[in-house]
């Protein structure tokens, strides 16, 4: 699904109300037979008044709004319907993880059986070993709620996980074959992006398969979404880094810890664990440029805080100054199976320059400890903030797919949760806008200066204040992958 998908459902109401709507069943097959939703007798939910989501509810994408400007784009509420278009015992559903590690994983494939089995009677359900691959390699697991009992207090994924080996054809041919009728990905853009032609393939098909996505990146780096599962423990994980680090600086002569986080394309971790430690003098961002050498570069800032302080912690997202690494190193650009870039070791390569410049000033001798915690925090278990939310997107996803609706992905907008269509989750990536107080209040927090190079031009507007946009304009200054943070 793309900008110019043919199914992409738009539908205006007044005051310029927009709803970027999620695909049906019924958009594409007819005289589809519903079932009243097995809650309306499940004595858990007995004592809540107004369990089921209302048709018509829907979820604003922003919330502060101009009194005279358009009420902008929303998306469909997530939540249990009236009506269901699957018997119980008709189901089979499986679930499937692609990509990198990432805490929370285990838990929402927990809760995704555990929806199914409790809140729906549904008792086939089943796990696709390895990715992608794994539904033409014939490697499935069956999953009940003992099976997944205790799983989420373990790192990991029990499912296993891999890059690329994505088939459509052969996907959804196994789909077909198995019987398969609801289909849970857990994965990032490129996992989500191939959950889309899935969904794609299935509708030409005009088969009853719901295809449901949650979005699933350490990087926070997803768009339109409040946040993604298992930041949260990220940034909490991230904190024993930093800690080392600032313990191991301050126990030396001119003590230096440098500390390299996730963050390929958005410097998120980076940015929420430096404000939450602070015991960071510095913090580099793949948004924002860098220099090293002369005036108002790292170096000399650096040089700057060791003879004030005697020690500092600088931390790194992992792709940061890659154009700098890139053209030192003389390496050519790669990508993985997933079609993301190869990233140089910029902690590493930062590490030895600083040595090197210190090497050359005979009166300064420099202790430096370089740490990466990079898979040691992708393995963790989610804390507990990122359970609950790993539980009510994996609830959601059950409740959407039990309703009928496909293509989406379940995903929470300020506060609430929704029914988003892949291509959203897929046309960008959420980045920290230099230009947003979020990143004001960490340069206040450090005290350290922008480090862009006053040279370039291009750099020079990036940083110019944009004006606050309405949904559908776009300034001409920020790029169309900056999506404002909230503050």
């Amino acid at each position: 699904m793309g900008s110019g998908d043919p199914h992409m459902k738009i539908i205006h109401g007044e005051a310029g109300y927009i709803l970027e709507d999620v695909p049906h069943f019924s958009d594409y097959i007819p005289n589809l037979l519903t079932y009243p939703n097995l809650l309306r007798s499940n004595p858990a939910y007995s004592v809540v008044k107004q369990y089921f989501v209302d048709a018509d509810d829907t979820v604003p994408q922003k919330v502060v709004v101009h009194k005279s400007g358009p009420r902008g784009i929303h998306f469909r509420r997530a939540g249990p319907r009236q009506k269901v278009y699957f018997k119980s015992d008709d189901v089979l559903a499986c679930i499937v993880t692609c990509g990198g590690l990432c805490p929370g994983l285990n838990t929402v494939i927990r809760e995704i059986v555990c929806g199914l089995s409790y809140m729906y009677g549904v008792n086939k359900v089943i796990g696709i070993y390895g990715g992608y691959r794994g539904f033409y390699s014939d490697n499935t697991i069956t999953l009940t709620p003992k099976v997944v009992n205790d799983i989420h207090k373990r790192g990991g994924t029990i499912l296993g996980t891999s890059r690329g080996g994505h088939d459509t054809a052969k996907i959804v041919d196994s789909i077909h074959d198995r019987g398969i009728n609801q289909v849970y990905i857990i994965g990032g853009d490129g996992t989500l992006r191939g959950a889309s032609v899935i969904y794609e393939e299935v509708r030409r098909r005009c088969l009853k398969v719901a295809i449901a996505g949650i979005p699933k990146t350490i990087d926070n780096d997803i768009p339109v979404i409040d946040r993604s599962f298992g930041f949260d423990s990220a940034v909490e994980e991230a904190q024993r880094a930093i800690n080392a680090a600032h313990v191991e600086a301050e126990g030396a002569e001119n003590g230096i810890g440098v500390v390299k986080l996730m963050g390929r394309y958005s410097g998120f971790i980076a940015m929420y664990a430096t404000l939450a430690s602070r015991d960071v003098d510095c913090c580099l961002i793949p948004e924002s440029p860098f220099y090293l050498e002369g005036k108002g570069g790292l170096l000399e800032f650096i040089e700057k805080t060791l003879e004030e302080n005697g020690h500092m912690v600088i931390v790194t997202a992992e792709g940061a100054g890659q154009d700098l690494v890139t053209e030192s190193m003389q390496v050519m650009n790669q990508k993985d199976a997933s079609g993301n870039k190869l990233l140089q070791d910029v902690g590493l390569w930062l590490s030895h320059r600083i040595k090197d410049h210190f090497g050359r000033k005979k009166n300064t001798v420099i202790n430096l400890k370089y740490i990466d915690p990079t898979y040691m925090i992708r393995a963790i278990p989610s804390n507990a903030s990122d359970n609950v939310y790993c539980t009510l997107l994996a609830q959601s996803a059950v409740h959407g797919a039990m309703a009928g609706y496909t293509g989406f992905t379940a995903g929470l907008v300020n506060g609430r949760h929704t029914y988003i269509p892949f291509n959203r989750i897929t046309e960008s990536h959420n980045q920290v806008v230099i230009t947003d107080r979020m990143w004001a209040r960490l340069l206040s927090s450090t005290n350290q200066p922008s480090f862009l190079n006053p040279k370039d031009d291009n750099v020079a507007k990036k940083t110019e204040l944009p004006i606050q946009l309405l949904d559908g304009q776009k300034d001409e200054h920020q790029s169309e992958n900056h999506i404002a943070t909230k503050s």
